[in-house]
């Protein structure tokens, strides 16, 4: 059996023990966070290529390719050489971008050679992807200091000590015109304008410089530069990851392979992508307090494609926490203290998880909303509002009706009745939250005597009276 096989057994039977209990946890975190350095090299290529594939949205041209690819390069004694892209734009990392780190983790510890590409000269140029109007350059002072940020936040999920760091500057300056002319000459404009986001700028009447035309050019010549086999992304770098291929075909080279990976929901239910300009973000500097508590307050459908997302598990072991769901083994919230601890885990290890635990429980699952300060909403003046309008226009929640309605229609808002028994959550379905805020209530009561009646969205709570 492969190393990875006897770690899914233990943890397997560790799954299928009482999660409510510490013991278990800290079993299986203690189990799981040693996952995370597993050595994989006794993995077959074609296993190999199932594990990368079963947490990428794409494998292209296809998962068996790159298990040939695999099985080629171990013939000659070689590793992959798998390249990931970073424009340093930014100094405050999130959990979004420990994603790719997590998969490049993986090449790693199959035994594949990894880069990370700088791209400290397309930096200045600034990927235009998703994108509603030009981002503006960065100097080279803004460059190191970002990379550095970048390089001390991500380190929980991945070995520094074992990549090469490579920068585009190396070959893109150099790059003369000449030379740049005889590839645009095999570029064809319509496939640069496939891209949705140059395309809804143009619609809007927005205009497109010509450096943000050539970034996908640019990062294509990174590939060559690095004779890639494989190249990772995000699900909305894809057009520029083939824009790898079709160079590294006018170049004479094999094309490399594309894996491309989701982009993150964010933690507010909203269905938008984490990012720190929404505040829906949990930040990989963050006290580890703060992070178990915000894992905690995302609804939970969100837990099975952030615990694809964020651990070391397999499909199989997924799929068993999934069914115990499913068969009212598992109750959802220890599951999600599960998913809290090994993110808590992976940043700053099993005892701090653990802690973080046992201040969560005793902050909120052993209080009642009572013991905690909330706003009020009087339902004698307000229960013939929706919830939308409550949640908007009384207390501020939400910036918008129409927001409080997509947080409702991806299930992040509750209706929480507190008894002498504990509480008892129910969600507010999309129509839900369109009725009398009152009239729902009434109805959820149904003539029960109860301590009192909240409405959560995500972490935010309000008591309803006048019911």
């Amino acid at each position: 059996m492969t190393r990875l096989g006897d770690s899914v057994a233990r943890v397997s039977a560790l799954l299928a023990q009482d999660l409510s209990t510490d013991s278990a946890v800290e079993q299986l975190l203690t189990e799981t966070k040693a996952r995370r350095y597993l050595d994989l090299s006794d993995l077959s290529p074609k296993d190999q290529a199932a594990l990368i594939a079963g947490r990428a949205v794409e494998v292209l041209p296809g998962v068996s390719k790159l298990a040939d690819r695999i099985e080629a390069r171990r013939a000659e004694g070689k590793g992959l050489r798998i390249k990931l892209g970073i424009d340093p734009t930014g100094t405050d990392v999130h959990l979004g971008h420990a994603v790719p780190m997590i998969i490049l983790s993986r090449f790693q510890r199959m035994g594949h050679d990894v880069t990370l590409l700088i791209g400290d000269f397309t930096a200045k140029i600034g990927d235009p992807t998703g994108r509603t109007a030009e981002r503006p350059p960065l100097t080279d002072d803004d460059i190191a200091r970002n990379l550095a940020s970048y390089r001390d936040q991500v380190r929980p999920f991945f070995d520094f000590e074992k990549v090469s760091f490579r920068q585009n500057s190396e070959w893109l300056a150099p790059y003369t015109f000449p030379e740049l002319l005889g590839v645009l000459a095999q570029v064809p404009v319509s496939q640069l304008l496939q891209r949705e986001d140059f395309r809804n700028r143009l619609a809007a009447g927005s205009g497109l410089t010509m450096t943000e035309m050539l970034y996908p050019i640019a990062q294509a010549l990174d590939s060559v530069a690095l004779e890639c086999d494989v190249e990772l992304g995000g699900a909305d770098q894809l057009l520029n990851l083939q824009m790898g291929r079709k160079l590294m075909e006018v170049h004479r080279q094999t094309p490399q392979l594309v894996v491309t990976m989701p982009l993150i929901e964010g933690t507010d239910g909203t269905g938008a992508k984490m990012s720190k300009s929404k505040g829906n973000y949990v930040g990989l500097s963050a006290p580890a307090d703060d992070v178990f508590g915000k894992i905690m307050s995302v609804p939970d459908r969100l837990m099975e494609p952030y615990l694809k997302a964020w651990t070391e598990w397999t499909d199989e072991e997924i799929a068993l926490v999934l069914s115990r769901l499913e068969d009212k083994a598992l109750h959802p919230m220890d599951l999600k203290k599960v998913l809290a601890g090994e993110v808590v885990a992976a940043l700053y290890g099993v005892e701090a998880a653990m802690a973080a635990r046992a201040g969560f429980v005793a902050q909120f699952s052993k209080k009642s909303f009572g013991d905690v300060e909330t706003p009020v909403v009087d339902l004698a003046e307000h229960g013939a509002e929706p919830a939308t309008a409550v949640l908007s226009k009384v207390l501020g929640f939400q910036p918008s009706a129409s927001a409080a309605r997509r947080v409702a229609k991806q299930n992040g808002l509750r209706l929480v009745l507190q008894t002498a028994d504990g509480q008892e959550a129910v969600v507010l379905a999309e129509a839900e939250a369109l009725r009398p805020l009152g009239e729902v209530a009434r109805e959820l009561l149904g003539g029960r005597t109860v301590d009192g009646v909240y409405l959560k969205a995500g972490r935010r709570i309000a008591e309803l009276r006048g019911l």
